[in-house]
């Protein structure tokens, strides 16, 4: 009863805010991920963004002036990791501040040299967990399979794994699991993936996505999240075991699978 008063009153919402679908298409038309999405599923990922604007609120960071094409943008992509899970798996956050470049927050922030400082360097992106997602347009734009030094960007579902993240246990790589998954085979691959990498870095070999998901796990996540949407071929043949988790969690396939005989 509730979902149907609650989905009555987002058509309402969505109808007055006057979106169109070639607006959208418009505002997502050079994101290359947007082509996996064809058919029934690009008319529920559209949908979805819609909804998401609906539902949550839009604050300026530092004055920046926003427009539609880029909270459609924005949306899109954060959506694009629950379409299939659903956008209530978002409901425990509610505001979205954007920044038009980098900002800085007004926490403590430890450095690389163990001293406390009493601002942290500048950040393209953040999740609080009891709070809003904070991000930088310009990250957001810097998006692509190959955007940071040669590795996949996107901030947006960085962050927003890191609130999926967040969901059990605050952030630590850990995110609740379909019933169907086991916990103990998440923890034991995505340990053995993250010491490989290690060891990898360490010793100067390539990695398949950005070293900043060495930070700890629950950046392990995130950058595992976002190479898993922008440079899936790259994550399936570097980290399969990770990526088959991937797989079963978001419930998508970013790699399509080959037709026996085609």
């Amino acid at each position: 009863m509730f979902k149907s008063i609650r989905h009555w009153f987002e058509d309402r919402r969505v109808k007055r805010m006057g979106f169109t679908a070639a607006q959208w298409q418009a505002a997502v038309a050079d994101w290359a991920v947007i082509e996996r999405y064809q058919g029934a599923d690009r008319v529920a990922l559209r949908d979805m963004a819609f909804r998401f604007l609906a539902r949550k609120s839009f604050a300026p960071g530092g004055g920046f002036q926003f427009t539609d094409e880029m909270l459609l943008r924005l949306a899109t992509m954060a959506c694009v990791p629950i379409l299939r899970l659903g956008l209530d798996w978002y409901d425990s956050w509610q505001t979205v501040i954007l920044y038009e470049g980098d900002f800085v927050s007004n926490r403590p922030h430890q450095g690389a040299d163990g001293l406390v400082h009493d601002q942290a360097p500048g950040l393209s992106g953040e999740a609080w967990l009891r709070g809003p997602v904070i991000l930088s347009w310009q990250a957001v734009c810097e998006t692509g399979a190959h955007a940071r030094q040669g590795k996949a960007s996107n901030v947006v579902i960085h962050e927003l794994a890191h609130k999926l993240d967040m969901l059990r246990d605050g952030a630590n790589g850990s995110p609740p699991l379909h019933p169907e998954m086991r916990q103990g085979e998440w923890h034991t691959i995505f340990t053995a993936a993250w010491e490989r990498l290690q060891k990898d870095w360490q010793q100067d070999r390539s990695l398949p996505l950005d070293d900043y998901a060495l930070t700890n796990p629950a950046e392990f996540f995130a950058v595992c999240s976002e190479t898993f949407f922008e440079a899936p071929e790259e994550m399936k043949e570097g980290m399969p075991e990770v990526y088959r988790l991937l797989c079963q969690f978001y419930r998508q396939q970013p790699v399509a699978i080959a037709t026996p005989g085609l």
